[in-house]
C-alpha cells in the first residue's frame, strides 16, 4: 500500500492565483512531493546529491544545480548578504568553473557538509527562496497570467520552469509552449483553457520523456492530470494526487 502523507492547510478556498501565500505554499508542497518525496519543502534546504542527470549536484528547495548556473547565482546571493563568515564563499570560484558540466571539481570532498552547514543558516535559507522567486516561480506565474491560466495552470508552468528551465534547447518552457500552441490557443487568444492545458501537459509528458533522468511522468499523469480532469483549474483543496506510487493529500 503506497504511503499518505497528510498536510493540513488552513484557510477557505478561492480563485485567487498562485502567488496568493496559501497557494504558493500548496505549490512548493506539490512542488516537493516530486522534487523530494515529501510535502516539507521547508526541510530541503540542505538537501544536496548528484542524481546523474548531468547536471553535477542539485540542491536546496528547488533543485538548484552546480552545472547549471543557478547554484553559482544563489551562492553569488549569499555571499553578499553574507560577507563575512560565509562558509560557502570559498566555492565560488569552483562553481563558475563546473557551471555548465557535471564535473565536481574543487568542490569535494568537503561542499555537501558545508552545504548542509550553511543551510541552517536563516540568511542562506531566504537567499533560497529570494532566488527560487526571482528564476523560477515569478516568471512562470507572470507567463501563466499573460495566457489568462487560473492557478492551476499557473502551477503546470511553474513545475516546468523548475525541471526544464527557460532557456532555448528543445525541452525548455518556451519550446514546450511553442509545441502546445501547434495543437491548442490558452485563454488570451481565444482558447479554452481546459483544452490549452491538455494540450500543454501532452508538450510536457513529450518534453519530459526526452531525458533519461525524467522519463517518470508520473508528476504530470497522477498529479497535474488529477486536478485537472477534476476540473480543479484554481487549485483548490482538498488534493490528492500520486507521485512515483506515493500517495499525497492536502486538506
Amino acid at each position: 500500500m503506497a504511503a499518505v502523507a497528510l498536510v493540513t492547510t488552513t484557510g477557505t478556498a478561492s480563485a485567487a492565483d498562485l502567488a496568493e501565500p496559501r497557494k504558493k505554499d500548496i505549490a512548493m508542497q506539490i512542488v516537493s512531493s516530486a522534487e523530494n518525496s515529501t510535502l516539507d519543502w521547508r526541510g530541503q534546504f540542505g538537501y544536496i546529491e548528484d542524481i546523474k542527470d548531468g547536471r553535477g549536484y542539485t540542491a536546496g528547495i528547488i533543485g538548484f544545480c552546480s552545472g547549471t548556473g543557478d547554484m553559482l547565482e544563489l551562492v553569488e546571493l549569499y555571499q553578499r548578504r553574507k560577507p563575512v563568515a560565509n562558509v560557502l564563499e570559498k566555492y565560488l570560484p569552483a562553481l563558475r568553473k563546473v557551471n555548465g558540466t557535471s564535473s565536481h571539481a574543487g568542490l569535494d570532498p568537503t561542499f555537501t557538509t558545508d552545504w548542509k552547514t550553511a543551510a541552517k543558516d536563516w540568511i542562506f535559507q531566504n537567499s533560497q527562496e529570494s532566488e527560487r522567486d526571482r528564476v523560477y516561480f515569478n516568471p512562470a506565474v507572470t507567463a501563466a497570467k499573460l495566457d489568462g491560466l487560473r492557478a492551476l495552470g499557473q502551477f503546470a508552468y511553474y513545475d516546468t520552469f523548475v525541471v526544464h528551465g527557460n532557456g532555448d534547447d528543445r525541452t525548455s518552457f518556451n519550446a514546450i509552449r511553442s509545441r502546445a500552441l501547434a495543437k491548442a490557443k490558452p485563454p488570451t487568444q481565444g482558447g479554452d483553457e481546459t483544452t490549452w492545458l491538455n494540450a500543454y501537459l501532452d508538450a510536457r509528458v513529450w518534453a519530459m520523456k526526452q531525458e533519461p533522468a525524467h522519463a517518470d511522468t508520473s508528476r504530470i499523469d497522477t498529479a497535474q492530470r488529477v486536478f485537472l480532469k477534476n476540473g480543479n483549474l484554481d487549485l483548490n483543496t482538498p488534493l490528492r494526487w500520486k507521485v512515483y506510487g506515493e500517495s499525497y493529500e492536502i486538506k
